[in-house]
């Protein structure tokens, strides 16, 4: 689950985020829907206050099909690929989508923690 925006937003402020950073990212390694993940950030941006040219990141590598049941975290089964990496997002305030969780790495359940298991990367390619 998710902090709440006020929560995330003071351990961002306290940070120095809202006056030193560019912006916040969100879902790293994880598996919320883009669309989720935009309404959270933008929830956070609003709570966070800075200048309006502070946007955010979203990790979209796995979260194509959404998230898995709850406590289904180690590599899940029919998670997929999300949006392809890119600037141009469409979305007020959303800056990029990105892979940063490597399609393939795993979190330790279909081979080591962080390499990269072929299997694994074909099932989020194939969905």
């Amino acid at each position: 689950g998710w902090h709440t925006p006020a929560k995330q937003a003071a351990a961002l402020r306290a940070a120095g985020a809202a006056t030193n950073g560019d912006g916040i990212f969100t879902n790293v390694a994880n598996f919320h829907r883009t669309a989720d993940e935009t309404a959270y950030a933008r929830r956070v941006l609003t709570a966070l206050g800075g200048p309006a040219r502070l946007g955010a990141v979203i990790d979209t590598s796995r979260n194509g099909n959404g998230a898995p049941a709850a406590g289904k975290w180690c590599d899940p089964a029919g998670r997929a690929l999300g949006q392809p990496p890119t600037t141009r997002t469409g979305e007020a305030r959303i800056d990029a989508y990105l892979w940063v969780k490597l399609p393939g790495e795993s979190d330790g359940c279909s081979g080591a923690a962080g390499s990269f298991t072929p299997e694994y990367a074909y099932a989020l390619a194939t969905g």
